[in-house]
């Protein structure tokens, strides 16, 4: 007996996924690094109609797609798929060029779930291929915690603030983020005023090149103005600088952005934690942290320097995280004062930081 996609009814141990690209030698290295990290790979397609096609009959927990393809790009292929409301987590596989920068950054903001840049010449291929499968993982378990969630009922209450708002007057924003970032960025920031507090740092893991095209995109939208970082710039009201892919936000002793290429920390450079905690010491309870949507804890160490400051710290709750890591990390250490959906962050964000 099988189901009617063809699928025999049994417990599935190892994720599913369908790999999508138009290049032969890509589409083997992806699955052959995907088969040896425990993923089943049920389809390779070669353009964007064969990764539909292959979605609707496998039924795969994730797809990796590649953006530039014959017929039906990814960005196509991701619409589609969006069409049919089908919950497939997407992770962009795609090598860079300011074009394929955009191209990313739009898909991220459109609901894939991650990005994963490909080799570029002279880079080890395992740091691809771990990193791919790491980002795969992350997918497949997203999939299964939103659909625990929305099978959840009834939905937990959100939690009130653990302490009372101790400074009056605007505040300094470090916003944190990672997997699912980009789309929280693309809600969140539009919705934000003119004129936030005394300024926003930005912290999104993505690789090099990225992150300009993600500052582009961000101000074609927001009433800020949203820019990557290139160090020496002071907070302004008025802007909201990105970490840059591939540096750490410092913030000097007089408030001003500096970029350094220190060591990764956790494979992550940017870390937010740098930035948190430099912000933290500079502004103490001037400071508002934000921590959105992203695997892993970073994030945490900077939020227990904001509490010792007497900053104050928001969290995006469960329920708007595409996954519930970061947020999760600040939420079981007590250290967030509000945990809200992200469609509530904007306004207390603003009344919090002041215009």
């Amino acid at each position: 007996m099988s189901t009617a996609a063809g699928i025999p009814p049994r417990a599935r141990l190892r994720p599913r996924v369908v790999v999508a690209d138009d290049s032969a030698l890509m589409r083997r290295i992806i699955s052959d690094a995907l088969t040896r990290g425990g993923f089943e790979v049920v389809g390779a397609a070669h353009d964007g109609d064969s990764a539909l096609q292959l979605c609707r009959t496998a039924r795969p927990d994730v797809l990796t797609l590649d953006l530039a393809m014959p017929g039906l790009d990814g960005m196509g292929v991701l619409r589609a798929l969006k069409q049919a409301d089908s919950t497939i987590p997407v992770v962009v596989v795609s090598a860079f060029s300011p074009a394929a920068g955009a191209r990313a950054v739009d898909c991220l903001a459109e609901g894939a779930v991650d990005l994963v840049a490909k080799p570029a010449a002279g880079e080890p291929l395992s740091t691809f291929t771990d990193e791919l499968a790491e980002k795969v993982a992350l997918a497949a378990t997203s999939r299964k915690a939103r659909a625990r969630l929305a099978a959840a009922r009834p939905a937990r209450a959100t939690p009130a603030p653990v302490r009372a708002r101790v400074a009056a007057g605007r505040k300094v924003v470090v916003i944190a983020t990672s997997t699912g970032g980009p789309k929280a960025l693309a809600d969140l920031l539009p919705k934000l005023p003119a004129r936030l507090g005394e300024g926003t740092l930005i912290v999104q893991h993505m690789p090099v090149g990225f992150t300009k095209s993600l500052a582009e995109r961000l101000d074609r939208s927001s009433k800020l103005n949203v820019r990557e970082a290139a160090g020496g710039e002071l907070l302004d009201p008025g802007v909201a600088l990105i970490a840059p892919g591939g540096s750490h936000l410092r913030l000097a002793v007089t408030g001003g952005v500096v970029l350094t290429q220190e060591a990764a920390i956790g494979g992550l450079r940017p870390r937010a934690d740098l930035t948190i905690v430099d912000a933290a010491k500079r502004f103490g309870d001037r400071l508002l942290l934000v921590v959105l949507t992203g695997m892993g804890k970073d994030g945490l160490e900077g939020a227990q320097e904001v509490r010792r400051q007497g900053g104050r710290i928001f969290a995006e709750a469960e329920s708007s995280c595409t996954v519930y890591g970061m947020p999760r990390a600040i939420v079981d250490a007590q250290l967030a004062d509000l945990v809200l959906p992200l469609d509530q962050l904007p306004q207390a964000i603003a009344a919090e930081a002041g215009q």
